[in-house]
């Protein structure tokens, strides 16, 4: 199956990308890697496709006092890369190798991952774990919107059809940072049966719901068993083509237990 027709224009500057994407039926084309496959399905069929991979100023990660700045078209694999990641960011650094497969990560973005939210794939979670910050721009001006705020539910963000996700900025967790990263997965590069992003006392599934699944009330200074209660009483996976609920929810308690030792013994 191919493509149904499109326009297609590549801005040369951002102020140009927004005029374009406020034209009826526009789409922002980034690394392309979920939305090139949807347009072969036809289950996407813009009328436009704006491509902003020309923007220079949306790529690359800079370090600003306290704060990582990491561009919407900074690569999976630029991230994976990165000493300043590794050094500032750990949790991105183990999260990075696990998304799908190196010819994807040379060219899917930082940014499409966050603006698809798709409820199974490891950055959003790991944003919400950072209490990062995402950074849009349209028309109208820049907004910062704050992780946990702006995944809504099922691919469904606080991102308005006018704006484009420019960055997101995350407060440097140094390195040594307690955080851990881990998924269970059918094969290497398939997506999560069940993930888990943790930092601090922060623990947030993916593969679990509609979107990223923040655990409240779990601190380490408590037990294991009371994060297993509130680990039961938070989390209501749904089931998917090869796991039942149940299944899953048995699966999220191993990683939390595993996550639990990890961050436990690092402090």
């Amino acid at each position: 199956m191919k493509a149904a027709s499109f326009a297609y224009a590549k801005p040369a500057s951002l102020s140009e990308a927004l005029e374009l994407l406020a034209r009826p039926g526009a789409k922002v084309l980034a690394g392309g890697q979920s939305l090139i496959p949807s347009l072969n399905l036809r289950l996407s069929a813009p009328d436009l496709l704006v491509d902003i991979t020309g923007l220079y100023s949306l790529k690359g990660i800079k370090v600003e006092g306290g704060t990582i700045r990491i561009g919407a078209l900074t690569t999976h694999a630029q991230i994976e890369r990165s000493q300043e990641i590794r050094t500032h960011l750990p949790l991105l650094a183990e999260a990075a190798p696990h998304i799908a497969h190196p010819a994807i990560r040379n060219r899917g973005t930082l940014g499409g991952s966050l603006a698809l939210a798709d409820p199974a794939a490891e950055y959003p979670a790991c944003a919400v774990a950072l209490n990062a910050v995402i950074v849009v721009e349209g028309r109208k001006g820049q907004r910062r919107i704050e992780a946990e705020k702006f995944f809504k539910g099922l691919f469904e963000t606080d991102l308005k059809p006018d704006e484009i996700l420019v960055a997101a900025e995350f407060p440097a967790g140094g390195r040594n940072g307690r955080s851990v990263f881990l998924e269970l997965t059918r094969r290497q590069g398939d997506y999560a049966i069940i993930g888990l992003a943790a930092h601090g006392s922060r623990f947030v599934f993916f593969g679990a719901g509609p979107k990223p699944v923040l655990l409240r009330g779990i601190s380490l200074k408590e037990s294991i068993q009371r994060a297993r209660e509130i680990l039961k009483k938070e989390l209501n996976p749904t089931a998917d083509l090869y796991n039942s609920p149940a299944t899953k929810l048995h699966l999220a308690g191993v990683l939390l237990e595993r996550a639990w030792n990890t961050l436990s013994t690092s402090r």
